[in-house]
């Protein structure tokens, strides 16, 4: 199987097992409505550039931070903290499935999941203008 298939296999089972948690521990709908976007409000990033806007991104949707706040807020007992946690997890899970990835600084489109794009080419930004590749 295509690796970038997987991925996206990948996406949808942690949209479902993420989406199944928060219902089966009775968190409120309402929340998970509310809260199923918040993490693209780091695409707000891009307005001070490709470098910034795919670094913000991509610190919001990686798995990473939303695991450890919620295996934090499940240990200390704050389910609060554990339901935007799994409804971090299903958005990302989401984007996965449907094909959104990981940003590269050369431009929005260009991901981890995209086709037959140069992840290569050079960025120049607005505050030094240095050439900038692959990190």
């Amino acid at each position: 199987m295509n690796p970038k298939t997987m991925l996206r296999f990948e996406g949808i089972a942690l949209f479902g097992a993420a989406t199944a948690a928060y219902f089966a521990i009775g968190a409120p709908l309402w929340l998970f409505v509310v809260l199923a976007l918040a993490p693209d409000i780091s695409m707000l990033g891009y307005l001070a550039g490709p470098h910034v806007g795919s670094r913000l991104y991509n610190a919001f949707h990686t798995y990473f931070v939303p695991i450890a706040l919620g295996a934090i807020g499940f240990w200390v007992g704050m389910a609060p903290i554990t339901w935007i946690a799994l409804v971090w997890i299903t958005h990302i899970g989401m984007d996965r499935a449907v094909g959104y990835g990981l940003k590269y600084p050369t431009g929005f489109k260009h991901t981890h999941l995209s086709r037959e794009v140069s992840h290569s080419e050079t960025v120049h930004t607005r505050e030094d203008s240095v050439p900038i590749g692959d990190d």
